[in-house]
């Protein structure tokens, strides 16, 4: 991976071999990243990819293994527990140009990856939520 810095975004290339959420999360550990939102698009060879049931509140995930375009790469950075917590989404397109699309969970750089981190100010944390499931946004007010 490598990187530079304009004001308050990070664009980053991630590098053949990288797994994209546990390097971004790395990184904003790194960087003192605790607020922010993550745009990107590259290519992965292995990708893991879930969709969460309200009903059951569980994740169903699928791995797709072969050549996929990341169409897009979405997220957010809060904390949890004081460490760096990323909620991403990606959208990956096969050699038919099908697309498939939900929580990343993983996902192995095959080529590239291109991504933009806009770092905010301020602080949002994250508590885990027995209604719904998962773990919510906890604001602080002041």
């Amino acid at each position: 991976m490598d990187f530079i810095k304009n004001e308050n975004k990070y664009i980053l290339r991630l590098d053949k071999g990288e797994e994209i959420v546990s390097t971004l999360a790395d990184f904003c550990k790194e960087n003192s990243i605790t607020l922010g939102k993550i745009t990107g698009l590259g290519s992965t060879n292995k990708v893991k990819i879930g969709l969460f049931n309200t009903h059951t509140k569980r994740y169903s995930s699928k791995e797709f293994t072969g050549d996929f375009e990341i169409v897009n790469l979405t997220g957010n950075i809060s904390t949890m527990n004081k460490e760096p917590y990323l909620h991403i989404h990606a959208t990956i397109s096969d050699s038919n140009l099908d697309a498939f699309g939900g929580h990343l969970n993983y996902a192995i750089i095959s080529g590239t990856a291109e991504i933009i981190i806009e770092s905010l100010p301020g602080y949002v944390d994250r508590e885990f939520s027995e209604e719904i499931g998962l773990n919510l946004f906890k604001f602080i007010k002041e």
